[in-house]
């Protein structure tokens, strides 16, 4: 049986992403969606043409994820593509965030997504591909986003470095790396401080941001960055001393 699988699929790119899959790929059986809130699941599903498979389960319960491996098992199934969007980030100075909500960031972008794909990958043939969900956080370090940022910069060192491995077995990893996105993201990530208003000049919608990670999977491309701005940031990032650009930062806040 061959699946896609899609977590954090009921809000955000990763609904985005069941959308546009749905529609753009027909040698599918089943789409499994893997998110908290079944309600949402549900709904989505309702919209979707493909048979979907609802998971409501959360990445970093251990028991979830031995009742996931189990089920990968016993459907017998063949993982067409891995889309891990699951993950959260909130804003604010590390000393004024509490420790559970930024190591929570911590187990969900990193721990999590690193686990689903290790269950994934003996499931995945020649031609398979992998999304991981970055951001442009990860290409500098961010003040006032500092854990979040650091996770992402894990997911794009992870995915890369994954892509290089798999490169004899054929299957292609694709860093996303977005700026700011349209999505429910900011109404948890400003729950104590607003973003930079220079960042909300660079938003894009989800529907953009997913059809260019799709466009550059195919293509085989390791990293998606969607946007002039963002490509703009990306290279100054690589250009630039980050001491250089996190003064220039520290002017903007």
């Amino acid at each position: 049986m061959n699946i896609i699988i899609i977590t954090g699929a009921s809000s955000g790119l990763g609904l985005e992403f069941a959308l546009q899959i749905d529609t753009a790929f027909c040698n599918i059986d089943e789409i499994w969606l893997i998110a908290r809130r079944e309600d949402r699941l549900k709904e989505l599903a309702k919209v979707m043409k493909h048979k979907v498979r609802i998971l409501p389960i959360d990445i970093t319960d251990e028991y979830a994820m031995d009742d996931f491996e189990e089920l990968l098992d016993k459907k017998d199934v063949t993982v067409r593509m891995l889309v891990n969007c699951a993950g959260y980030g909130i804003m604010g100075n590390f000393d004024d965030l509490g420790m559970e909500e930024q190591l929570g960031m911590l187990t969900t972008n990193c721990e999590g997504l690193t686990k689903l794909t290790y269950l994934c990958l003996p499931y995945m043939p020649r031609k398979s591909r992998i999304l991981q969900l970055a951001s442009s956080a990860a290409f500098l370090p961010q003040p006032g986003f500092a854990v979040y940022a650091a996770t992402k910069a894990f997911v794009l060192s992870f995915s890369r470095a994954l892509n290089e491995e798999l490169a004899g077995r054929h299957i292609y990893v694709t860093a996303v790396c977005p700026g700011p996105v349209d999505t429910e993201f900011f109404d948890i990530a400003e729950r104590y401080t607003d973003t930079m208003g220079i960042k909300k000049l660079t938003m894009v919608t989800s529907e953009k941001v997913v059809e260019q990670a799709l466009r550059d999977s195919y293509l085989r491309k390791t990293v998606s960055v969607c946007s002039f701005p963002i490509k703009a940031f990306r290279a100054l990032a690589k250009l630039l001393p980050h001491d250089m650009l996190l003064c220039l930062m520290r002017g903007l806040r």
